[in-house]
């Protein structure tokens, strides 16, 4: 019996299977409206500002993050490919993770749908017998 990984169609298929989900997860793109882009491209401001305030070179806060250079630019242009876990590295590298946390946090539109929902006016509950004696 013939071992299937000495079969050579059985390694084409393979190769071409890793090669269509390689690309597939490369096509992949989240689309931003333009709103939201330009919040990304603003946090992306503020932190090459907050690097520049600190007088650190792209290459110093990239080495420290473990990241390229260009991911690190990238960053700072506010592109929407990069993960969410590298530029939370960076805030961290400039002592700005905490910053994160304060997202949300004033949640005014949740509390107002909130409020409504405890506002809503319930029946009483029916008196029995017993108790209108």
């Amino acid at each position: 019996m013939k071992n299937k990984f000495n079969n050579v169609n059985y390694i084409k298929q393979k190769a071409i299977y890793l090669y269509n989900i390689n690309n597939i997860m490369k096509e992949r793109k989240v689309i931003l409206l333009p709103k939201t882009q330009g919040i990304l491209s603003e946090l992306g401001e503020n932190i090459k500002l907050a690097r520049l305030r600190r007088k650190l070179s792209t290459m110093q806060v990239a080495e420290r993050v473990d990241i390229s250079r260009t991911t690190l630019v990238a960053i700072e242009k506010g592109v929407s490919g990069v993960s969410m876990g590298a530029y939370l590295q960076v805030l961290f590298v400039l002592g700005l993770e905490r910053d994160l946390l304060k997202v949300a946090t004033d949640d005014a539109l949740g509390r107002k749908l909130q409020d409504a929902k405890l506002l809503v006016k319930g029946r009483a509950p029916k008196k029995t017998t017993k108790q209108k004696e």
